[in-house]
């Protein structure tokens, strides 16, 4: 997990600068420094100067505790739960993972909560038990593993693509192809590191999708997902000139949606343990059905 960080003021020195921003030790954010989890556009050190408006890459090592993790209520809805594994439906603007200035009311918070054992998972603490994630402004189902075994068993199925994942989405538009499968590379956007973009040499994606209807140049997309890159959905429709709406992060122009419509529905697989089929959905959520309800 990669975060951009910006100084606000001019500071002495980059370690004191982190250390405030980060919410971490002088001697954990010098770690981070000399171990190359900061980088910059220039080479930095813990002693140099930062001026106002630098920005830093902080890409954290999850496998170390930079930080304790609380458990704290955070809302979300469990639908299925075993001793193996949960089904959870995530509303929208809760962040699964921890980060810089956001380290309470994530999913990762709440889980802990509610499943203290979950703390103990492998996966870094950043996501322990976090087999698959949404963006914070995505709504839906999710999956989160309860045991090592699991957990396991549940990547591998990932990445064998043995899950069908299926998200519904409104979008700004209507592709040439009522149906496709969209095959665009993903990586960091060479412009904005915080973003990601359809690039030369990056990460194989896959992303099918069917238009469901079109209406007032909006479309109901369904969307199933073949891997698993972040930002998959927008980048690949907002490439083909149809933005999702409410995602103003890739072209989107709305301004007072205050979420991306886009929803995770369908969730399918077999039971890791039990060989048992499971199939879960979740409809729209409200945000839909008002914004198909007021398009004029």
């Amino acid at each position: 997990m990669i975060e951009i960080i910006a100084a606000e003021a001019d500071y002495d020195r980059l370690d004191l600068f982190l250390a405030e921003k980060l919410e971490v030790s002088r001697k954990r954010a010098q770690d981070l420094i000399v171990n190359d989890n900061i980088r910059a556009e220039k080479r930095i050190k813990p002693s140099m100067k930062v001026v106002k408006g630098q920005k830093f890459y902080v890409e954290f090592p999850e496998s170390c505790n930079m930080r304790s993790i609380e458990g704290e209520p955070v809302d979300f809805e469990v639908v299925y739960e075993d001793e193996y594994l949960l089904v959870i439906n995530k509303p929208a603007g809760v962040v699964v993972h921890p980060g810089p200035g956001n380290w309470h009311n994530t999913l990762v918070n709440g889980l802990i909560y509610r499943y203290p054992e979950i703390a103990r998972m492998p996966g870094g603490w950043l996501r322990p038990g976090i087999v698959h994630r949404l963006d914070g402004g995505t709504s839906g189902l999710m999956m989160v593993a309860r045991d090592p075994k699991t957990m396991g068993r549940l990547q591998r199925m990932f990445t064998y693509r043995e899950i069908d994942k299926q998200y519904i989405a409104l979008a700004h538009g209507r592709p040439k192809k009522s149906e496709a499968i969209i095959s665009g590379p993903i990586d960091h956007d060479p412009d904005d590191y915080y973003h990601q973009a359809i690039v030369a040499g990056g990460k194989p994606s896959l992303t099918g999708y069917k238009v469901l209807w079109t209406r007032n140049d909006i479309s109901l997309v369904n969307f199933k997902l073949y891997t698993g890159r972040t930002h998959q959905i927008r980048v690949h429709f907002s490439a083909l000139g149809c933005p999702l709406v409410g995602d103003t992060a890739y072209g989107a122009k709305d301004n007072n949606i205050g979420r991306v419509l886009l929803h995770s529905w369908k969730l399918a697989f077999m039971h890791p343990m039990t060989d048992q089929q499971l199939s879960f959905r979740q409809f729209i959520p409200e945000a839909f059905t008002k914004y198909i309800a007021e398009m004029k």
